[in-house]
């Protein structure tokens, strides 16, 4: 259900009363930018679906035209599962042909009457993806129609994918490596001539052996040092930010968007800090700094960043930890991909709390427990969320509903810088 513009994820219920749950996963192209997100969704608090597929679509359907797709999404293309009943009996017909690719699920076979459904799906104006592709008798209807291909680097070896690629050459589909975690695989599926790629390897840094962090960032890391203390030195924090066009070219911008809210502008690093106050700003300087962070690499990576910290910040009071450094945790846990820095190298000059380094280090104590849960949310695994729910006393729905909240808030933040 949708209010006010706000995707209240938990507010959305199946007739067992069980809370409905949903992550979206990103599918970028080679130079990094996004192309659609696949969208995970799960019917209850169970740890794993017991039930069949087309249950499971079936929620999915409803899930969608629920929550808004274009709320899931924020206004580009959904990929989503289609079990054969989904396909040949109109159910996904909910959803908005213009926005939605269908994902042809690899069990299917591809039967007259699927082959049929798909024609008219794609007469309606929807796209179709083969999901976990291998070649196998019979495909070929199914290929002609495709527009996506979907493999997965997990289950393909690479002269496996090389054979597949040269075959679906004849064809007109774009290629989608799946599952795709380490920047080798990526350079490895590009050069095998996938186009767009689905996996976290944008969050992980290419290591540089030596590399260090630039000059400007550690003048930034400065910034946030002071900023992270009890009460701003605005004398010191002003100097240093007015020494960084662009940083205070951002920092005027977000204190000037409707993010903010302000109801005249400010034209200066003193005046924005009288007008919004030292907690507000804090945070706006914040994320001006991270923007300028992720100079450079892919926009995803700080949309990402950006719900990290933000979901880290909501949930926190209800586990009694504290939602500054909640945030800030969240924010910086894909520093070393934006800096290509190791965390090894970054944590020490980090202005943070000894047990928040190594948070940040993926030690696993209290203070990671809302970063652990959101890793494993990002990636569908259901199954490793309710451990750490049950492992740190959490409540599920109130995490839902903190982390649809922080997708909403971080694409007004993305807009704004």
């Amino acid at each position: 259900m949708v209010t006010s513009g706000t995707l209240k994820i938990d507010a959305a219920q199946d007739g067992m009363g069980n809370m409905r749950y949903v992550a979206r996963q990103p599918i970028l192209d080679r130079r990094g930018r996004l192309h659609a997100y696949e969208l995970l969704f799960r019917s209850g608090v169970v740890a794993s679906f017991t039930g069949d597929g087309d249950l499971a679509t079936r929620t999915m359907l409803d899930n969608s035209v629920m929550f808004g797709l274009d709320k899931l999404t924020g206004g580009v293309t959904a990929f989503v599962n289609c079990t054969r009943e989904s396909l040949t009996e109109s159910l996904v017909d909910v959803m908005p042909p213009s926005m939605t690719v269908l994902e042809v699920l690899e069990d299917l076979e591809p039967t007259p009457e699927l082959i049929e459904a798909c024609r008219r799906l794609k007469v309606a104006g929807f796209r179709l993806a083969l999901d976990d592709f291998v070649w196998r008798p019979g495909i070929e209807p199914l290929v002609e129609l495709a527009d996506y291909v979907k493999v997965d680097v997990r289950l393909t070896a690479h002269t496996e994918r090389e054979r597949l690629l040269s075959r679906l050459g004849h064809y007109a589909v774009a290629l989608i490596a799946e599952k795709v975690e380490t920047s080798e695989e990526y350079q490895e599926v590009c050069a095998e001539g996938f186009t767009l790629i689905q996996g976290y390897y944008f969050c992980r840094p290419m290591l540089i052996k030596n590399r260090k962090v630039p000059a400007n960032r550690l003048s930034q890391v400065e910034i946030l040092r002071l900023l992270h203390n009890d009460s701003i030195d605005l004398h010191k924090v002003s100097r240093l930010v007015k020494r960084d066009a662009s940083l205070t070219y951002r920092l005027l911008r977000l204190i000037n968007s409707p993010l903010f809210a302000l109801q005249q502008g400010v034209k200066s690093v003193e005046s924005a800090l009288v007008a919004v106050g030292e907690d507000a700003f804090r945070h706006i300087a914040t994320l001006a700094i991270t923007s300028e962070f992720n100079a450079g690499q892919p926009q995803e990576l700080l949309r990402m960043a950006f719900i990290r910290g933000r979901f880290c910040e909501l949930a926190a009071q209800s586990c009694n930890l504290n939602s500054t450094e909640q945030y800030l945790l969240g924010l910086l846990s894909l520093l070393p991909a934006m800096l290509q820095v190791p965390i090894e190298e970054l944590a020490p000059t980090l202005p943070l709390r000894e047990e928040i380094r190594q948070a940040l280090a993926g030690d696993s104590i209290p203070e990671r427990c809302l970063l652990a849960w959101l890793l494993k949310h990002e990636l569908g695994d259901w199954a490793a969320c309710d451990a750490l729910v049950k492992l740190n006393a959490l409540d599920r729905g109130h995490l839902q509903s903190c982390y649809g909240q922080a997708v909403d808030w971080a694409e007004s933040a993305l807009s704004s810088v």
